[in-house]
């Protein structure tokens, strides 16, 4: 799978970045951009720093400690190397990561087996859009092995059917149905000791008004509609009414569903940096700048990627993200999912898994 196919560039900065730039891929030689493709595959399969010695074994061609030294010393001078401590190995910059990512990333492809499990867990048979997209976050985590992230759209779709059931004392369920077939469950509170055929009323008003409307449009009428017709209904039927009609008012971008905090946390030793990444998830969960991040995701054909500092939110926390919208069938970005962890990310195995992952959730919502 190329890097052009995913919606990246071939060089340069991921669109709607906020990057200073050292350098490009055209500006290096063939000897430079190999030895900072294996400085950043090592980095990221151990996280440790690479020495010159190290790297003569691993080379396609023969060069001598020597000469590996001075090109890092120059990659360096770039800003795509620094080195941790005086005499150590080499790590990658957040600037070397970057134009590893844009421009020498060898994107690889997903198995079968990966791609059935993400198609089974994205199915929406019987199922809630919320609920199909937690069982697909909580995967696209588990074959990560990162944090995974979903901006869960709000239905926008004409609803066809909508209907209270009674789960006993003081609480229902509203279902509603849209005409694409999709399927929103939403508990309510209930007056004690309701009678049954409240909830029988309330479905039968809601039914006369908002089959084939969508249910923000169908919402304004309704509650101007109550207004004028509070004097026909009974009160307890309007106030379930209009309970079940708040249980769609929320946010308007939808919900934010994250899956796996703790496996970002495996590899965190310093208290400080734990402290870093749990602010982080505090920000996501109140769904602080991850709207900004979605707004980011909207302007790319394909998968977009946030490294360190390229975003405020990941600040100081050494973590990156790979995020792709989704859309449907008109090709309207209804919300976006990715993967968040360490800034050594396995990005050749995560781009893929992520972008597989957005398109299959957009086939389902079509």
């Amino acid at each position: 799978m190329a890097l052009h196919r995913l919606g990246l560039p071939a060089g340069g900065v991921v669109e709607g970045t906020a990057v200073q730039r050292s350098a490009t891929v055209a500006e290096l030689n063939e000897r430079a951009r190999e030895v900072l493709r294996l400085v950043v595959e090592s980095y990221v399969e151990t996280g440790e720093p690479v020495g010159s010695r190290s790297l003569t074994r691993r080379i396609t061609e023969t060069l001598s400690p020597a000469t590996i030294r001075n090109i890092m010393a120059d990659l360096q001078d770039l800003g795509l190397l620094y080195a941790p401590h005086t005499s150590a190995g080499r790590l990658p910059t957040e600037a070397g990561l970057r134009l590893f990512v844009n421009g020498l990333l060898e994107v690889g492809n997903i198995s079968e087996k990966e791609r059935e499990s993400i198609e089974a867990q994205c199915a929406a048979a019987g199922r809630s859009m919320n609920e199909a997209l937690e069982q697909a976050t909580s995967l696209l985590s588990g074959l990560s092995r990162c944090a995974s992230v979903v901006m869960a759209p709000k239905t926008e779709q004409p609803l066809k059917h909508i209907e209270f059931v009674n789960l006993g004392p003081g609480r229902a369920l509203v279902v509603t149905v849209t005409q694409s077939g999709q399927v929103e469950n939403r508990l309510i509170d209930t007056p004690v000791g309701m009678p049954a055929s409240v909830l029988q009323e309330a479905s039968n008003y809601l039914n006369a008004r908002l089959t084939g409307r969508t249910f923000d449009d169908a919402r304004r009428l309704i509650l101007e509609d109550l207004q004028l017709k509070r004097a026909e209904l009974n009160e307890i039927t309007a106030r379930v009414i209009e309970s079940g009609l708040a249980t769609w008012a929320g946010e308007p971008g939808g919900a934010l569903i994250v899956r796996g905090q703790a496996r970002l946390l495996e590899d965190i030793t310093a208290i400080a940096d734990l402290e870093r990444v749990r602010q982080l998830f505090d920000a996501l969960e109140r769904g602080e700048s991850f709207a900004r991040l979605l707004e980011l995701a909207n302007t790319a054909a394909g998968v977009q990627i946030f490294i360190g500092a390229d975003n405020p939110l990941f600040a100081n926390t050494n973590c990156s993200m790979v995020v792709a919208p989704f859309r449907d069938s008109q090709e309207r970005i209804l919300g976006a999912i990715g993967v968040i962890g360490p800034t050594r990310l396995n990005y050749a195995r995560i781009i893929p898994l992520v972008d597989y992952t957005a398109r299959t959730i957009g086939r389902m919502v079509g």
